[in-house]
């Protein structure tokens, strides 16, 4: 395999309107995917696409050759005379990528001096989606609370959303694809022993929605839900076994592997069938979960691996009946069932963290014959926060050197306006551990269906999120595969979607906006989703509800993020940066978004025109928090040293904010209908606007504490 010509000899070879051949193995569904690609790609740079090359024609070719001696998921891309190109790799993942990467060289550059010389290996081996799957009214997910979860559960079961959606994740480079629900079994086996259990037909109900739902979701299921069901699609369980086939035959065919993860020890769907209850102490509750493992991994033929969780349902007890040694009884010994039935087949375990240890962990499931890695929530549920954060140090240090690390990437925090800040992905991916404690990392939301968005407005058909906020989704798959890929790429990938707006502009706009939330999470920092959604400044009404100025006096900055809190430095807190420092950052973000995005209109692309106005919806936002941000500070010296001008001058910031939150709200409601949140409740931007009013009542009436 040789490179013979530089690329401005090569584009001397053939004018554009060429005919070009493109050769693949059809058999290969991969490299025929790759092939379409890279024949899409040359018909819109003007070439005419033919099967047989001439024989000194300009071809592409797309070769396997395990003796290549490349990695998995790695590729080689070589030019020469003709012009030709070459793609070679060692596996079909490595194929499918190379042709991926050839495609995009020609939509970028154009035939012939797109396709280069290039070598591309993944940085990350496994690079994920969490997907909060809501599959029936009876068998629901974590997220299922919400109008999301709900207007999605018939695109769960429509084979059009997930081949859409499967393809998309092999375009950025996404490689595995992890479906959670709490207990999904019913809906997609058939148990010989349990008869009756599995079911039909897919449901939902019709009882409405409200924030006075758990935060758990265990009222997902009471009497009165379930006592008012619709039928979204007919479909027997037989057909519902063959859809997921064919869902995990496309994920295969895109290089996609596919888990489930459940939470435990929930029954929905089986509970009161034959003494099924949700009781770990159960010896039926026991058999069941078991048997159905086993179904699981024997029904599905390409499922990579399971996914389990020592919670949110199970009682803390010692003995027989601990939730770890109950999880290795049944699906641990469910999956070697399925093994004794399929000698030589492999799946994967992944053991999450939450609610255990790591002793408690490995000693029950010492004896399984298949890899066993551990998962982490890497940023709890804000992955948008700092790309560095602490949390994760320690599981790290004592992970055994036999056993690799998953990080649960949570974007609990965007689930409106469009991401694109490629320089914070890349210092989080670099941060990873290497391959030697990293198995890989799947991100996703869990108040929120990454399916359809029917909150939206202005569009002929709800998009699908993977294709909505592409940009963000391209930004994490295609750097955690090469975290080198240079802002230049981003900016040429822009400018080829929206070639009205400068490219370098539009760059520039979309990631000083998208370093707005992230400061304000780490200056405001609240775990967990139910605590904290800063695009609506706002938790759970069961927490705090919407945040207030008193909520930003008296809150904590993220550990280890270097920023003291309004409260430490009222009392005179030094070292770090404080809120004067951030709310100015803050501004000159939500500034420099602003002028950006004002530049490049006016534009006559719909698309385009949404994205500058999330921009500018971002850039009011911050300047919203900087504002509140300086109220609260200016409101804390009041209250430590009595000096009005101090609470008049928190006052004035204040009224600053709201007129901020108006403008903010203003924007967004063009774009986002008001929406019911899983562990949130209904979000509606302008409604807020009186609460955000009250944080001015809140300052002029304030009553110093004496700084308490």
């Amino acid at each position: 395999m040789k490179t013979i010509l530089a690329l401005a000899a090569l584009a001397a070879l053939a004018p554009p309107g060429d005919r070009v051949a493109v050769e693949a193995d059809r058999a290969l569904p991969p490299a025929a995917f790759a092939a379409a690609e890279i024949r899409d790609a040359l018909k819109g740079a003007g070439c005419e696409v033919v099967e047989a090359p001439a024989a000194s024609g300009p071809r592409i070719a797309l070769r396997l050759d395990p003796a290549a001696g490349l990695k998995p998921q790695s590729y080689a891309v070589e030019v020469a005379e003709g012009p030709a190109c070459r793609v070679t790799a060692s596996d079909p993942a490595g194929l499918l990528y190379g042709g991926l990467e050839v495609a995009e060289m020609i939509r970028l550059g154009g035939w012939p001096a797109g396709p280069r010389p290039a070598r591309g290996e993944p940085a990350v081996a496994r690079r994920g989606i969490k997907f909060n799957i809501p599959l029936d009214a009876r068998t629901p997910s974590y997220s299922d609370a919400g109008d999301s979860a709900q207007r999605n559960i018939p695109e769960m079961w429509s084979l059009d959303f997930w081949r859409a959606f499967l393809d998309d994740m092999a375009r950025h480079r996404y490689n595995v694809l992890t479906l959670w629900n709490l207990h999904p079994f019913p809906s997609l086996v058939r148990v010989p022993e349990y008869p009756g259990v599995a079911l039909d037909d897919v449901m939902r109900t019709t009882v409405p929605f409200d924030d006075t739902f758990s935060l758990t979701g265990t009222d997902m299921v009471r009497p009165a839900m379930l006592g008012k069901l619709e039928t979204v699609k007919r479909m027997p369980v037989e057909e519902k076994i063959r859809f997921w086939r064919a869902v995990m035959e496309h994920a295969r065919d895109r290089g996609i592997e596919v888990y489930w993860f459940t939470w435990n020890v929930f029954t929905w769907g089986a509970a009161g069938r034959h003494g099924i209850t949700p009781d770990p102490a159960n010896p039926v509750t026991l058999d069941y979960f078991r048997r159905s493992v086993r179904e699981l991994v024997l029904t599905y033929p390409l499922l990579a691996g399971i996914g389990i969780t020592a919670g949110e349902n199970m009682p803390a007890r010692a003995g027989p009946h601990a939730k770890e040694q109950w999880l290795w009884e049944s699906y641990g010994r469910g999956i070697v069932d399925a093994l004794e039935k399929q000698p030589g087949r492999t799946v994967r375990v992944i053991h999450r963290y939450h609610q255990t240890s790591l002793k408690s962990i490995l000693d029950p499931w010492k004896e399984y014959p298949g890899p066993f890695d551990l998962s982490f929530k890497f940023a709890q549920a804000h992955m948008y926060a700092s790309p560095t954060p602490s949390f994760v140090r320690k599981p790290l240090a004592e992970l055994p050197a036999d056993r690799r690390m998953w990080m649960t990437v949570r974007n609990d925090d965007f689930y409106n306006m469009r991401w694109g800040d490629p320089e914070f992905a890349r210092e989080l991916i670099r941060g990873l551990p290497g391959p030697e404690k990293l198995a890989g990392f799947y991100m996703g939301p869990d108040g929120f269906v990454w399916g359809r968005e029917f909150h939206l407005a202005g569009y002929d058909a709800p998009p699908l999120s993977i294709r909505r906020q592409e940009y963000a989704f391209m930004i994490w798959g295609r750097l955690a595969y090469d975290p080198s890929l240079p802002d230049a790429h981003f900016e040429r990938v822009l400018g080829r979607r929206f070639p009205e707006a400068p490219a370098v502009k539009l760059f520039q706009a979309f990631a000083r906006a998208s370093r707005i939330v992230p400061l304000v999470t780490r200056f405001h920092w609240e775990d967990f989703d139910f605590q904290w959604y800063p695009e609506a400044c706002a938790s759970h009404p069961r927490y705090k509800g919407f945040h207030t100025v008193k909520h930003f006096m008296e809150g904590r900055t993220m550990p280890g993020s270097g920023l003291v809190s309004v409260k430490s430095w009222a009392g005179g807190a030094a070292e770090g940066t404080g809120p004067l420092q951030v709310a100015e950052e803050i501004r000159g973000h939500a500034r420099a978004a602003r002028d950006l995005a004002s530049a490049i209109r006016p534009v006559k692309d719909p698309e385009l025109d949404r994205t500058l106005e999330d921009l500018e919806a971002m850039s009011c936002l911050g300047d919203y928090y900087a504002a509140k941000i300086l109220g609260a500070a200016e409101l804390a010296l009041f209250d430590r040293t009595g000096e009005a001008a101090r609470r008049e001058a928190a006052v004035r910031h204040l009224e600053e904010a709201a007129g901020h939150w108006t403008r903010y709200a203003g924007l967004s409601g063009r774009q986002y209908r008001p929406q019911l949140l899983t562990r949130l409740g209904r979000v509606d931007l302008r409604a807020l606007e009186d609460k955000v009013r009250e944080d001015v009542s809140i300052a002029r009436g304030w009553e110093r504490r004496g700084g308490r």
